[in-house]
């Protein structure tokens, strides 16, 4: 894993063996191949990102402050760590054991938010069947978010969590006929505001 910091996504076997302080076939003797020390260093980050996200199912909070805890609890953890999510999820050496990881990740979170949606919908005497397949749809919007995110940094994470908070809990609170004036400001105050400079540049311009 350390390996995989100092030199990235694309880091060889050789230099994972020099990090550890042994030889490849050394190496070989813990591993069958590449693609298996990719499943355990993709286990190894995953229990270091869903660390991180379980806890936020104990916060005692608003649905709508769940779902920001959530997001923000992931893109926290792929900040932190953007070449063990890179080597993970985009390593085009063995992406089929990635894809294995990936997934196991995507139904842990999955659950997570299925759990938030369902109550929420259940308390408001709705449907909650679609409630897992919402779920899924909207970690998958996240992943998306998060990468490009992570590539482009044109926003802060604090910014990402509430634009994409705002567009997740939007679509609850409208299938679950939530149009509450205390809904309403839950999605309005976590949307970004300008600055004072950018707003003054707008008037300006």
């Amino acid at each position: 894993m350390n390996a995989v910091r100092e030199h990235g996504a694309g880091v060889s076997i050789a230099q994972i063996a020099m990090a550890a302080g042994i030889t490849k076939p050394v190496l070989y003797r813990h591993f069958d191949d590449r693609a298996d020390l990719q499943r355990a260093v993709g286990e190894a980050s995953a229990e270091i990102l869903m660390g991180r996200i379980w806890p936020t199912l104990e916060i005692d909070a608003e649905p709508v402050e769940h779902v920001a805890a959530v997001i923000d609890a992931f893109l926290a953890g792929i900040e932190d760590e953007p070449q063990l999510w890179r080597f993970v999820v985009h390593n085009p050496a063995e992406p089929s054991a990635g894809a294995e990881i990936v997934e196991d990740v995507r139904g842990q979170i999955a659950a997570l938010l299925a759990t938030i949606i369902g109550e929420r919908l259940r308390a408001e005497g709705r449907d909650s069947g679609g409630a897992e397949a919402w779920a899924y749809g909207l970690v998958g919007m996240v992943q998306s978010a998060g990468d490009w995110w992570l590539d482009r940094r044109t926003m802060s994470r604090d910014a990402l969590t509430n634009y994409l908070t705002v567009l997740i809990w939007s679509g609850i609170a409208g299938v679950a006929g939530i149009d509450s004036p205390t809904a309403a400001a839950d999605v309005l105050r976590l949307v970004p505001h300008p600055t004072t400079a950018s707003a003054k540049e707008a008037t300006d311009g």
